[in-house]
């Protein structure tokens, strides 16, 4: 079973990921957007669908289901790709949604920390990635001062 880094620790993925012509499998499934809308809203919020935005992806229409699906996952086509990043802060900061936020595609190792403090707080790397040192670096500065979606609170106004 494919491993991802969740929240601070490695875990068993338990999500398949299909296309948009890919049968539906059993299990939990991750899918395009538009396939994941056009499912009734029993499968849709049943907790074993979930949708992946591209980067690319317009998303505005679909907010109100999209806030009610407990896993999110943002797919990025090249680390170049910096959308995503502005994804999860519309998602987190602009729209407080609560659920799992998932990065996939292709990330690398040096991104996940700005990735987590965009809101991201899972991670499916590439295959061959080494886990822990990815895991090493979600935590490679003891303090930050600004606010965001993993600190509400300025580093000023942390202090006791």
């Amino acid at each position: 079973m494919p491993k991802l880094i969740k929240g601070n620790a490695i875990v068993d993925d338990n999500w398949q990921l299909i296309g948009a012509e890919d049968e539906i499998p059993q299990g939990r499934v991750l899918m395009p957007l538009a396939r994941w809308l056009a499912l009734d809203d029993e499968r849709r919020l049943g907790g074993d669908t979930a949708p992946w935005l591209d980067s690319d992806q317009e998303f505005a229409d679909a907010l109100p289901e999209l806030l009610k699906a407990g896993l999110i996952a943002v797919n990025f086509p090249t680390f170049m790709d910096g959308r995503g990043f502005s994804i999860a802060e519309i998602l987190r900061q602009q729209h407080g949604y609560r659920g799992e936020l998932r990065a996939i595609g292709y990330l690398i190792q040096d991104q996940l920390f700005f990735l987590k403090r965009c809101g991201f707080d899972a991670f499916q790397l590439r295959e061959g990635t080494d886990l822990k040192a990815a895991l090493a670096s979600l935590q490679p500065f003891s303090v930050t001062y600004q606010t965001s979606a993993d600190t509400d609170r300025p580093l000023f106004r942390r202090r006791t």
